[in-house]
């Protein structure tokens, strides 16, 4: 459905997306990726959301720390990053670490080794579980590049955040389609999330609007495959 609705607003396939002058490879998973700095980036994992509802008697498959993890590995194996920097919420609470399986601590502490591994603060996760490795840091710098868990409303050039889990609903006469998305507008990015469990926002809440205002916005949707660039006038509320 992607694929027919694009057809109607989008300039075509887009696997790049510029920030500050950077050129990365956005990929269809929701993670991106810059081969100057063999950076993999991803935000928003959530891992163990689902033993956090199951401890408030909210039932949901115990599988999501797994399936994200999953996920990362195949990155791993296609990009093969020197560093892998996550953008703050990457364990759901506080106690994440003590409900992973040890099989899942086993998985994350493999995709570790021979690598940097750096761990943005959110607000889920002020602080790295004691149960994993790598670095912890409250925000990182690669050149004009700032990563940081939660967007700042204003002028932020170069910024690459998290947080909002930006969704885009995409309409055409064809049909529509509801994807997870990258918008930009080449000066900053929010990233969608990337854990199984984690919904979306809506580009056109009003949380989107401190930090794009009436700058010229480019949405990549995610396909199944591939990612999209998509006019943000193609894109309507709930």
């Amino acid at each position: 459905m992607l694929d027919r609705t694009n057809r109607q607003y989008s300039a075509g396939l887009s696997g790049g997306l510029s920030v500050a002058g950077h050129d990365f490879t956005a990929d269809a998973s929701g993670a991106l990726y810059l081969d100057s700095e063999r950076l993999l980036v991803v935000a928003d994992l959530h891992f163990e959301k689902g033993s956090a509802f199951a401890q408030r008697r909210v039932f949901l498959p115990p599988y999501d720390t797994a399936a994200t993890l999953a996920r990362l590995a195949r990155l791993a194996m296609r990009y093969r990053p020197r560093v892998i920097l996550a953008l703050g919420d990457s364990f759901h609470d506080s106690r994440a670490g003590e409900r992973m399986h040890a099989g899942d601590l086993a998985g994350l502490s493999a995709l570790q080794q021979g690598r940097d591994w750096i761990w943005i603060s959110g607000n889920h996760d002020p602080q790295t579980p004691s149960q994993v490795g790598g670095e912890t840091a409250g925000e990182h710098r690669v050149g004009a590049l700032t990563f940081r868990h939660e967007p700042r409303a204003g002028e932020a050039h170069g910024e690459i955040a998290g947080h909002l889990h930006p969704c885009a609903r995409i309409v055409a006469p064809s049909g529509g389609v509801r994807r997870r998305c990258f918008i930009t507008d080449g000066s900053r990015c929010v990233m969608p999330a990337f854990g199984a469990f984690t919904g979306g926002l809506n580009i056109r809440d009003a949380a989107f609007a401190p930090l794009f205002g009436a700058r010229d916005v480019v949405v990549h949707a995610l396909g199944r495959e591939r990612v999209y660039a998509v006019q943000v006038g193609s894109c309507v509320g709930e």
